[in-house]
């Protein structure tokens, strides 16, 4: 054997007969060791919490630097090179490389979804770039914040300016908000006055997990994130794996014009929590994970606050519900991506099978339900299914959270029959605005692309627009008039899927970009178009390349003289009213 300075390692230079005395690659910096470390505190160094750990560096000085991602892989002996794939796969994380300049202080993110545009956010931005010093004050776009009802939006800091002008805008910035304003709420003890979580006791215990699922079953709840699969034949898929299992709630309601679970979560949010601690007991679910977006501020406030009080009351064990935040990813509101992102990696979509029900959260039975579903699950468990079933409209039964926004004088969320019409949705907006005569219609989400007005009878419920090349989805209506162009509504929402694509696939990723340019032309090549359609729809891993053609293909359809095409009758080959039996 060689004598040891003979030997060769990792740890030899070449030529020199001398050691290193450290690893190759960019050490550490002792400051931003001690600084990390400090914000980390005890906590536990996981993987999984890797997204936590960037949000703390985050909101305390504005960025991550290059020393402080250095320091956050050697406290968590990780590769610089892993957690800097995370830190720039998601929006609302500023990496700066060395010898860059960190951004200013205060941030102002402008939402320029549909709803957002139609209410004149692209003017609303360039006139803050021009009134504030760049140098002080950062200005960016920003996709839907979940206050479509409050058009335009902008975001300073976590402090939300509804309604926005510039005035209020820079009262706001001198005035220094940019923490979140929390709405009065239901608290424990109220909740718990009126007879909160006795339906958890009750069945936790002498409950019956299969008599509790025949009665979701038949009280027609499906899932309401989009999905529509029905809620409680999750729970036996779930259970039919053997465990330890979990429970991921998929609070990432990031479709463009959605906000009804934000509007529960800010109002009650024990009815969700009940609701899941239900559906989590009926999956004997080991840990309970709530994957809220980012650009919730308050409700992520609320949710914190709430989920202490019940682990004092004695309602969920300490640690047992654990609050993951989101960090500006669309994408994350894909089951799988979701789950990747609590697991601490970029949120990038599975192959499916298997399906998360069988490999999820840590490679364990996982049972992923949305917010809204979760809150109707205890109605359903306290009141019976009748206060889903024994509503019908329309031939369609149960209840629907519309998010309303665009052209109505009351946009909001309305409760309404599930068989309601897009007329009957904008006569519980409170009809058009003034000057405005109704021309077209987004039914749930950009995924859902746009339907004319002439289509008025067709019930917005699952299963009911698929013959038309569209579905309901999250029930995001957005309502267009005369005096906007589906054309540009359509080219927002491809906009909307370029940015938002997680890059991992071709056809969602180059098709997405390829879309834009082609949709910029005065006339539209519908054959190119319906060629890059038909690729995206079939070779997409998930349903964001899957559904972004759908806008593309419903304005050359309905709308082909804004864009050159030749436009068949407005409602296709047959009416509703044929395809009844078919749905």
């Amino acid at each position: 054997m060689a004598p040891l300075d003979e030997q060769k390692g990792i740890w030899k230079q070449k030529g020199t007969g001398k050691s290193r005395k450290t690893p190759k690659g960019r050490q550490h910096d002792d400051a931003a060791l001690e600084q990390v470390r400090a914000l980390i505190g005890d906590r536990p160094r996981r993987r999984d919490l890797l997204i936590e750990f960037l949000h703390l560096i985050q909101d305390r000085y504005g960025h991550l630097s290059a020393d402080h991602i250095s320091a956050l892989a050697h406290e968590m002996r990780m590769a610089q090179a892993e957690i800097y794939e995370v830190a720039t796969f998601y929006a609302h994380f500023d990496v700066i490389r060395d010898g860059d300049t960190p951004p200013p202080a205060l941030t102002i993110r402008v939402c320029d979804s549909l709803s957002c545009e139609m209410a004149g956010a692209r003017q609303l931005k360039s006139a803050l770039e021009e009134g504030l010093d760049p140098a002080q004050v950062r200005v960016l776009r920003a996709p839907c914040m979940g206050r479509c009802d409050t058009a335009p939006v902008i975001e300073l800091g976590h402090h939300h300016v509804d309604n926005a002008t510039p005035e209020k805008v820079m009262a706001a910035v001198g005035a220094g908000r940019t923490h979140p304003v929390i709405p009065p709420y239901q608290p424990l003890a109220d909740y718990a006055a009126e007879g909160g979580y006795r339906t958890l006791a009750d069945l936790r215990g002498s409950g019956d997990w299969q008599a509790v699922q025949e009665k979701i079953l038949s009280a027609g709840l499906r899932g309401l994130g989009g999905a529509g699969f029905p809620s409680g034949r999750k729970w036996g898929f779930v259970r039919a794996n053997p465990g330890p299992r979990y429970l991921a709630v998929n609070g990432d309601e990031g479709e463009p014009g959605t906000f009804k679970d934000r509007y529960l979560l800010e109002r009650e949010p024990h009815v969700f929590l009940e609701g899941m601690l239900i559906a989590a007991w009926a999956v004997e679910a080991e840990k309970c994970f709530i994957y809220m977006r980012d650009e919730y501020p308050a409700v992520l406030h609320i949710l914190h606050k709430e989920i202490e009080a019940l682990e004092k009351a004695g309602i969920a064990p300490a640690g047992y519900i654990d609050l993951r935040r989101g960090a500006g990813a669309y994408i994350c509101g894909e089951e799988s991506s979701m789950i990747e992102s609590i697991e601490g990696k970029r949120g990038l979509p599975r192959h499916r099978p298997p399906f998360v029900a069988q490999v999820g959260i840590f490679d364990r039975p996982t049972l992923v339900h949305n917010v809204e579903t979760l809150y109707w699950v205890t109605r359903v468990c306290r009141e019976g299914p009748e206060v889903l079933s024994g509503t019908e409209r329309n031939g369609r039964k149960g209840l629907r959270n519309y998010s309303v926004s665009g052209r109505v004088r009351q946009p909001g969320v309305h409760l309404l029959p599930a068989g309601s019409t897009i007329a009957d949705i904008i006569e519980a907006a409170g009809g058009m605005l003034e000057g405005h005569e109704f021309k077209a219609y987004q039914p749930g989400g950009p995924s859902s692309g746009l339907l004319p007005a002439s289509i008025d009878d067709v019930p917005l419920d699952f299963d009911t627009l698929q013959p038309l090349g569209s579905f309901i989805g999250s029930a995001a209506v957005v309502v267009l008039s005369d005096k906007d162009r589906a054309r540009d509504a359509a080219l927002n929402m491809l906009r909307f899927f370029e940015d938002e694509s997680c890059g991992q696939c071709t056809p969602c990723r180059t098709g997405c970009e390829k879309a834009v340019k082609l949709m910029q032309a005065d006339d539209w090549d519908q054959t190119l178009l319906e060629d890059l359609c038909d690729v995206m729809a079939d070779a997409s891993i998930c349903g964001l390349g899957q559904a972004a053609p759908n806008p593309i293909r419903l304005v050359m359809k309905h709308f082909g003289d804004e864009v050159g095409c030749s436009a068949p009758d407005a409602r296709g080959a047959t009416s509703y009213g044929n395809q009844k039996g078919e749905v």
